[in-house]
């Protein structure tokens, strides 16, 4: 089976670690969030890797923007539902350092990404 080229790249893959932070993370929110803050968390995080795969394999240079920005606006998502989370003080700035410092380095790359789609 050959393997599909979005693969080699590495937002991809950082983009899968920021997957795995973000589920392990939503393990510490309370039972009562399940369907609120966990659900939404985990779609965005889900998010990033599914439309930079799907955005790599598009041909027009518009479509692959396209989902490099949505990619990029699932980023600014789970930042926004972090800060909830803290808010709520159901988690600490400190728990959400190292997702901070993942979502950051992937958002640079695909800014990156769309700016070269011009």
């Amino acid at each position: 089976m050959s393997e599909f080229i979005y693969k080699q790249l590495i937002v991809w893959q950082k983009s899968i670690y920021l997957l795995k932070q973000v589920y392990g993370l939503v393990k510490i929110l309370p039972k009562e969030e399940d369907y609120n803050l966990k659900l939404q968390l985990r779609r965005a995080a889900l998010s990033v890797p599914s439309n930079i795969a799907e955005g790599s394999g598009r041909f027009s240079l518009k479509d692959k923007k396209r989902f490099y920005e949505i990619a990029r606006s699932s980023l600014i998502e789970i930042d926004s539902q972090l800060e909830a989370g803290i808010a709520l003080e159901y988690i600490s700035k400190n728990d959400c350092l190292d997702i901070n410092n993942t979502a950051i380095e992937i958002s640079k790359m695909l800014s990156k990404m769309i700016s070269n789609c011009k």
